[in-house]
């Protein structure tokens, strides 16, 4: 039965990569994004790659009005099929930033937490209803523990987790299954320019990785494999230590 995916942040790297690969395997796509002038040349792209179906939607982590088309949207196009959804939206804007201007909280949080959980929580009572379906949600490595260079942007993706992690609870009652991904470092926009990046992945490297965890019933996931390590070693820290590091 032919998949039908939305995608939030449908322009980012990661989900460009993951809808190249689910176009491949002929999957209706939606792709939800601000830029409706790349969604739409996008989805251009990828009817050729050999998607059964792709579609341009207007979404924007902080106006909730663009939020229900979107599943209407997926509706349509999967009839009785099973609807999934990827979400890779989030900002992070340098932790100098906020500090000099603190009314940039408001922003990274909606963007990064409780915009894209809204959404899901108006998208969960028709997974419910069909009884299957896959959600992947992408946090951060930066939610694992707070650090001095990006606590706001951490504290965010922190809190998506637990979110994903309750609604996983959910869920999967109904046959639905929700996966947490922890990326490390991705050569993305969002990290361009960022010092101190090393052991830096591919979006093509990470999105391949995370369909296939997530098909497989993975929970979480930290991409690539050994930030699961590199974090366990950083959580260890014992906070009188780590509040004099700047790792």
């Amino acid at each position: 039965m032919t998949e039908t995916w939305i995608l939030l942040g449908a322009a980012s790297s990661m989900a460009r990569a993951m809808a190249r690969q689910l176009a491949g395997e002929g999957a209706n796509l939606v792709l939800a994004g601000r830029d409706m002038a790349d969604l739409e040349a996008q989805a251009t792209d990828l009817a050729l790659r050999g998607a059964a179906s792709a579609k341009a939607a207007r979404f924007d982590a902080r106006d909730a009005a663009t939020f229900a088309s979107i599943i209407e949207a997926a509706e349509t196009l999967a009839g009785e099929g099973p609807i999934n959804c990827a979400v890779f939206v989030g900002s992070m804007p340098p932790q100098e930033a906020i500090d000099a201007d603190p009314s940039l909280i408001d922003g990274t949080v909606t963007d990064s937490f409780t915009g894209p959980a809204r959404f899901l929580q108006m998208l969960a009572p028709k997974l419910e209803a069909k009884g299957k379906g896959l959600v992947i949600g992408v946090g951060s490595v930066a939610g694992d523990r707070g650090r001095i260079g990006n606590y706001v942007y951490g504290a965010a993706k922190s809190g998506i987790a637990t979110y994903l992690s309750g609604l996983r609870n959910r869920l999967g009652r109904s046959g639905v299954h929700v996966m947490t991904v922890k990326p490390g470092f991705v050569d993305t926009a969002m990290t361009w320019d960022v010092e101190g990046m090393f052991l830096v992945a591919s979006p093509a490297q990470v999105a391949a990785h995370m369909l296939k965890k997530g098909r497989k019933g993975r929970n979480v996931l930290y991409t690539p494999f050994f930030w699961r390590y590199i974090m366990a070693i950083i959580r260890s820290v014992p906070e009188p230590i780590f509040k004099k590091l700047s790792v």
